[in-house]
């Protein structure tokens, strides 16, 4: 299999890119970064931020956008919007709890993630789930959860972005989820998990990365990793830096 490519998460640096977007694009370019996800735009129009992305040599690996913006008189200027772009995967990342919390709500969210692929669909877009540690749970009442239920009832093209410490920290096993949706994959969240520290780097906590990465590049259909730093123990820059040079230490 081709090499998989290495974007950053931008929420990551998201107080970077508020102060200086420019400047901190061209430091994660220079770090080694291939790509970004947008978690924003930044107030700018797409055409700047193409022309940004191509001064530093960098990529569109995904935007995460709310729901509502897929949705209602919203859809087409996002379409428009990231076509500009050039983002293929518009991923939302994350609902409101109502929309998770049961399986009969999972049933309907996975109806809506249905009616946007397919709206989707014609223009070359994707959209997908993001989970975060409580839609790996078990509901309330036991059995399952919510981020299985909703995968169970979406279609094949509806991408499932696995973040890894997410899942790890609401107790699920991230190899056995990407087992369970082969080629769905598409972009994933490379986090690190330690039960101790929320602040630990990738490479650096309790993930078995050996086995994570083996079933991204088997079966998952993986296009991107990204990743992912959310607290910090030093300069956000320096901790995306960090888990940029422990995933090349991986051999990634």
């Amino acid at each position: 299999m081709a090499r998989i490519p290495i974007a950053v998460q931008l929420y990551s640096v998201r107080e970077d890119c508020k102060k200086d977007l420019p400047g901190t694009l061209e430091a994660l370019a220079k770090m080694g970064y291939e790509g970004v996800e947008f978690a924003g735009f930044y107030d700018r129009t797409p055409q700047e931020l193409r022309k940004l992305l191509a001064d530093n040599g960098l990529k569109v690996a995904g935007s995460h956008t709310s729901l509502k913006l897929l949705q209602g008189d919203e859809f087409k200027r996002t379409v428009e919007f990231n076509l500009e772009l050039g983002n293929r995967y518009v991923v939302v990342p994350s609902l409101p709890p109502e929309m998770y919390n049961t399986k009969e709500a999972c049933l309907e969210t996975a109806k809506i993630f249905n009616e946007i692929a397919e709206a989707l669909k014609e223009h070359g877009l994707y959209t997908g789930f993001h989970n975060h540690k409580h839609e790996v749970q078990p509901f309330a009442d036991g059995g399952s959860n919510a981020f299985i239920t909703i995968f169970d009832a979406t279609r094949e093209d509806v991408i499932m972005q696995i973040d890894v410490g997410h899942a790890m920290r609401g107790g699920a096993d991230p190899v056995e989820l990407i087992k369970r949706y082969p080629g769905r994959a598409k972009t994933v969240h490379i986090k690190e998990f330690d039960p101790d520290d929320d602040t630990t780097v990738v490479g650096e906590g309790i993930v078995p990365w050996n086995d994570v990465f083996a079933a991204f590049e088997s079966i998952g259909g993986t296009e991107w990793y990204i990743v992912e730093h959310e607290r910090y123990s030093r300069p956000p820059l320096e901790c995306v830096e960090l888990c940029l040079r422990n995933l090349k230490a991986m051999g990634k």
